[in-house]
């Protein structure tokens, strides 16, 4: 179990403890060295003397394409049972699952994920790892009783200590510590809502992360102490700052850390991984080099100088048309003054410097083809070279991923421990709408708003969960789809069966349509609407991959009535 008692001395030392595992990293220098070659500020710290300090950014250009193309997929989570459960087949398990979908989509709009993810990937490639925090709000109006919603934060690898900085799994940690800085005055009052002095909270300073001195006045940095507690199997929490508690230890009632960390590459024995930024920053440097190089030379020796006989010329007029008198001498008006031709650059330079450029991005995998810098004249063959060229970041992907069902995990646990009671719209199940089919009764007449109960269904109710992603989701649903289709053309299934398989989005007013089959089958004639609406939602574009199932659907509607 965690220790006896965690009192901010111990806490700090940990803190201490840490920063000092951090500083041999190096780690702070090298985040503040790759922020700024990443925003472009690529000659801090170098006395140029007024020397060109010319910089030309490929290292923010391959960053984004390396985010771009490992963020911008559609992402979406979805529960199901665990097959070992035993319940797969039970119509409210396949009702909760809907439900805790539902959820998911939620907090998907709610937080923003997609940004957050972006800033997460973004954080990961230029620092060398990206942290999301997941914590439970109760201030957040939702328009019932229950109220409160899940909320997510990016952090700083800088400011999240691990217990054992030698293993990179979160979930294994024997504790972990998150440092704030916040307002001096809002701990303050944190203190005292939860019955400590507040005044025994002082201000400090953070010379470790803090970048800009002007910030740090009327600030304190805070720290909470996460651990599981061995006999319940629950994190606990604690928050403290140097010298005072601000919050005394309770039970969080979560049995995962709340946080998600994914490193860009991993480093062995190491909960740091490495950033893509650190290897691209000598060959920036390299190239902003030879670019102030060349300027100098340009500016020093690319115009013509002239050369005159001062025995003969006491001062060159450079004026446009003056005249310049010449002593006379046994020598001729030719000798007078000679124009010195400038220096000439290698072409080799300029090679050279292309070359490098060109050779970091295609060892970034952000190559012409993949950027789009190429004429499109063999369309087939620019496809091929994108692909390849995305294929080494696909374990970063697999990495993004997995991180994702680890979120979806964490926000199961503050769903079962927060949500408690609240409404939903639940979806009847298989008896149920077997049971309004008879009675005539539309789904949609069914699906009001009731209370559900989050804490007691997941407690139950082990559930897995699956990552669907962007444009393989897209494409896993046309299999399904041509699928059905097959089964309906062989008489395997009936119109009802396939009505009730159909992934969400391909027919206008599915439902609808569903409950006027029932009630025609009961009945003994055909729907009022005759044959089924396009295959394609409302506004989207009509999908020519599922004309065979338009015209084999219309078929045994007519077979059928």
């Amino acid at each position: 179990m965690g220790p006896k008692k965690v009192d901010p001395a111990r806490v700090w030392k940990e803190y201490e403890k840490g920063i000092d595992f951090k500083t041999q990293l190096n780690l702070y220098d090298t985040v503040e060295n790759n922020e700024n070659f990443y925003i472009g500020k690529q000659w801090e710290g170098v006395v140029s003397n007024g020397l060109p300090t010319p910089v030309f950014d490929f290292i923010r250009r391959i960053v984004l394409f390396l985010v771009a193309s490992v963020a911008t997929d559609n992402l979406k989570l979805a529960a199901s049972p665990l097959p070992s459960s035993g319940q797969t087949a039970s119509g409210d398990v396949e009702r909760v699952c809907r439900i805790i979908n539902a959820q998911f989509e939620a907090l998907f709009e709610q937080n923003k994920i997609g940004r957050t993810v972006r800033g997460f990937m973004r954080n990961a490639a230029v620092d060398g790892d990206g942290c999301i925090y997941s914590w439970f709000d109760p201030e957040v109006v939702t328009g019932q009783a229950a109220q409160g919603a899940i909320r997510v934060q990016l952090l700083e690898n800088t400011r999240v200590i691990f217990g054992n900085p030698n293993d990179r799994e979160v979930q294994s940690q024997p504790y972990l510590l998150l440092s704030r800085r916040e307002l001096l005055e809002d701990v303050r009052r944190e203190a005292e809502a939860n019955g400590q002095d507040p005044e025994a909270v002082k201000p400090d300073n953070d010379e470790a992360n803090d970048r800009f001195d002007a910030m740090t006045d009327g600030k304190v940095t805070t720290l909470m102490r996460l651990w599981k507690d061995r006999g319940s199997g629950t994190v606990r929490a604690v928050k403290t700052v140097r010298d005072a508690v601000v919050r005394p230890e309770w039970d969080t009632g979560q049995k995962r850390y709340p946080i998600v960390w994914l490193s860009w590459d991993a480093v062995r024995n190491c909960y740091h991984g490495q950033a893509a930024v650190t290897g691209l920053i000598p060959n920036q440097i390299f190239v902003n080099k030879m670019f102030a190089m060349t300027y100098l030379s340009q500016m020093t020796t690319a115009y013509p100088k002239i050369l005159y006989d001062k025995s003969r010329v006491d001062k060159w007029d450079s004026r446009v048309g003056a005249a310049i008198p010449v002593n006379p001498g046994d020598r001729g008006l030719n000798d007078v003054a000679k124009v010195m031709d400038p220096a000439v650059i290698s072409p080799q330079v300029s090679q050279f410097i292309d070359l490098t450029i060109s050779t970091t991005k295609e060892c970034m995998g952000a190559t012409d083809a993949a950027l789009g810098n190429v004429k499109p004249d063999n369309t087939s063959a620019i496809i091929a070279l994108q692909k390849s060229s995305s294929v080494p970041m696909e374990m970063v992907k697999q990495d993004l991923y997995q991180a994702l069902e680890d979120l979806g995990l964490i926000w199961l646990d503050l769903m079962r421990v927060y949500y408690g009671t609240r409404y939903v719209e639940l979806p009847p199940t298989q008896a149920e709408e077997q049971a309004m089919a008879e009675l005539g009764i539309a789904r949609g007449a069914a699906e009001q708003p009731q209370l559900f109960d989050f804490s007691g269904q997941l407690e139950a109710l082990p559930l897995s969960l699956k990552l669907d992603v962007g444009a393989s989701a897209y494409w896993s649903e046309i299999a399904q789809v041509n699928t059905l289709d097959n089964l309906l053309m062989a008489d395997k299934i009936t119109i009802e069966q396939y009505l009730e398989r159909m992934p969400n989005g391909y027919i206008a007013k599915q439902l609808e349509l569903l409950d006027e089959l029932r009630q025609a089958r009961q009945m003994g004639m055909a729907p009022s609407g005759g044959a089924p609406g396009p295959m394609t939602g409302e506004g989207e574009a009509y999908d020519p991959a599922l004309q065979a199932g338009h015209s084999i659907l219309n078929r045994k509607m007519q077979q059928a009535f």
